[in-house]
């Protein structure tokens, strides 16, 4: 039995406690969250403990810990969970710093301890089918990745002026799965982005409507397109364009229905909340991480992963900043 302690109790913490609580071979054993409220409601739905996030992390009844808290709070919770030698499943972004995400590494690597970046959608069942079938060679050489990601609406105008920007709070998952599915690194970036949909995301200096172009060293593209507004719901779309043809997964909608009459086709609206689009998602990634750590193996994505994300995620945004293609590296 893997004893995992819950660092954040709010809305994903709850859903990840959830996701634990499908396998039978982990438990929740302990919670912490900076609102006691939060803790102990979660706490009695799981039958854990409630602790302060120092004793979860050191508790000798904890075998790993899950970071489903504030992003400027992943650093110090990443060292003390390595230093006490637990593995370890944080949330993206690791940290809005890209040189602060390589202090997490060393750290991370010199424990020698398991740790996943949470990025849910390489486990969705549709996208985890398409990239395999990519990776089988069943459309050839991938030339071009379409990647569509938009939202039902804003979030909060407090949540953007903290969230680090468009490019690194909601392109980052797509940005992710550039590199799940290009093969390749990105070796330049070119973004744009203008706020089309509510005045005060731009008063705030960010956007909400952006799209970005990546280039490999061999030539492959890919086009990532967001928008913080979809008024028929939560829209997730890839298309995967090869040598030998074109591999593409659909929206999720909330049922397979479809009517037919005399004004024409009609289906149900898309899912329309990121935690319904991906419940599956989440089970799945969290089912991933407690099979690593229990056989002894590194779960992926790893820290590399949410690093190579984030230098990405800086470049969009220089680029965006400078209205020039920025070089990776």
């Amino acid at each position: 039995m893997l004893n995992i302690g819950l660092l954040g109790c709010g809305r994903i913490g709850a859903v990840h406690a959830a996701s634990i609580r499908r396998q039978a071979q982990a438990r929740v054993a302990a919670v912490a969250d900076a609102v006691p409220a939060a803790a102990e409601a979660l706490a009695e739905s799981a039958g854990a403990t409630v602790m302060d996030s120092d004793a979860l992390i050191n508790s000798p009844d904890v075998d790993a810990v899950v970071i489903g808290t504030p992003t400027d709070t992943h650093f110090d919770l990443i060292h003390g969970a390595a230093a006490a030698g637990k593995a370890i499943f944080c949330e993206k972004p690791i940290d809005m710093s890209a040189d602060r995400i390589r202090d997490c590494s060393r750290a991370v690597q010199a424990a020698r301890v398991p740790f996943m970046t949470a990025f849910n959608r390489r486990f969705d069942p549709s996208f985890a089918n398409l990239q395999a079938r990519l990776a089988a060679g069943e459309i050839g050489q991938t030339e071009i990745v379409t990647i569509l990601s938009r939202d039902p609406s804003p979030p909060p105008l407090q949540y953007i002026k903290s969230s680090g920007g468009i490019f690194r709070d909601m392109m980052i998952h797509d940005l992710d799965m550039a590199r799940f599915l290009l093969g390749e690194e990105p070796i330049q970036v070119f973004a744009v982005g203008s706020a089309l949909v509510d005045a005060d995301i731009g008063a705030a200096g960010d956007v909400d409507t952006a799209a970005v172009t990546l280039t490999t060293a061999s030539g492959k593209i890919c086009q990532i397109s967001n928008s913080r507004r979809a008024t028929y719901g939560y829209d997730q779309r890839i298309e995967v364009h090869g040598s030998g043809g074109m591999l593409r997964a659909a929206n999720v909608h909330e049922n397979t229905v479809e009517a037919a009459t005399g004004s024409g086709f009609q289906t149900a609206p898309a899912k329309h909340f990121f935690l319904e689009r991906y419940e599956r998602a989440y089970a799945r990634e969290m089912a991933h991480f407690i099979d690593a750590v229990s056989h002894g193996t590194q779960p992926s994505p790893g820290i590399e992963d949410g690093l190579r994300a984030q230098v990405l995620a800086d470049a969009a945004t220089l680029s965006w900043q400078e209205g020039v293609p920025v070089q990776v590296t």
